[in-house]
């Protein structure tokens, strides 16, 4: 089944007990403040709060009344994370066997209050995952319609071509920013090109607004300018990246800034000239393309 999803995607992670402690009302704002300003694709994973923040959104989402099929929903699973609310894991690792990738899409439907995901993906490699045992899950799941679509997340091309000879893959979430664009160069965009993965995009602003490098310092100086020249933010332009490759990639957005999250749609026209789309990925390696 071919799945549509928003051209920049919302990202739940820091909704909950992790980061903004956000009550059911303020997530329901979130939700609806997101939808009226284009962003309909909403990013989960089972882990994210220490297992707490899927319940938190589905609450807020149940109460906003917007049809299902206006949404689109992501979640993950894997992660065995080291929680209260996990308490056989005394180690982080990962797990992926058929009867536990089934339970964990079961409980997130459940956290979520829905009957289906329309994209599921693993959430990290794992050097013991069995690409069979992977696969029955994921037709069971597709069968019954649980999920709608399959994908991975953080995968390799070899970790991905494992899998992808047992079972469709659709997307996979990645660390792709201009200050994180090994998978430009690595052959990674280019195999989901070949294969037909969109990926997505986590941590799309990379690190120039968190760290104070000669690489952030070498951007924002040259942001400095393009800001000038385009009229508009430079987190804007960081998207406009992104979105400019021929691989179509999704960039999941963090943020809850209402400002921001009104903005954010505007990077989907925002086209850079080639020279100055060249210039932010010269100034990020401190050195003219190859």
């Amino acid at each position: 089944m071919s799945i549509q999803l928003s051209p920049i995607i919302a990202g739940v992670m820091n909704w909950g007990v992790w980061d903004k402690n956000l009550n059911t009302k303020e997530m329901n704002h979130l939700i609806h403040l997101f939808i009226e300003n284009g962003i309909t694709t909403f990013d989960q994973a089972d882990i994210y709060g220490g297992y707490t923040t899927e319940a938190s959104f589905g609450k807020a989402w149940v109460n906003t009344k917007i049809d299902r099929e206006k949404i689109q929903l992501i979640s993950k699973c894997g992660i065995q994370y080291v929680s209260d609310n996990r308490p056989e894991n005394k180690l982080k690792h990962y797990y992926y066997s058929t009867d536990y990738i089934i339970w964990s899409v079961e409980n997130s439907l459940k956290n979520l209050h829905t009957d289906y995901l329309d994209v599921f993906l693993l959430h990290r490699p794992s050097p013991l995952m069995q690409a069979d045992e992977i696969a029955l899950a994921v037709e069971k799941l597709k069968t019954s319609g649980k999920i709608r679509s399959f994908g991975v997340s953080n995968f390799t091309p070899s970790q991905t071509e494992l899998l992808r000879q047992k079972t469709e893959i659709g997307f996979n979430q990645i660390q792709f920013s201009a200050t994180n664009h090994e998978a430009m160069i690595d052959g990674s965009l280019d195999y989901m090109q070949l294969h037909g993965i969109q990926p997505m995009a986590w941590n799309p602003l990379g690190v120039v607004f968190r760290e104070n490098t000669e690489q952030t310092q070498r951007l924002k100086l040259l942001f400095s300018k393009l800001i000038e020249k385009y009229h508009v933010g430079s987190d804007l332009i960081l998207l406009a990246w992104i979105l400019q490759h021929p691989a179509n990639i999704l960039p999941v957005a963090g943020t809850i800034n209402v400002s921001r999250i009104q903005q954010l749609m505007k990077a989907k026209s925002l086209v850079l000239e080639a020279q100055d789309w060249f210039a932010i990925w010269t100034e990020s390696m401190g050195n003219k393309v190859p």
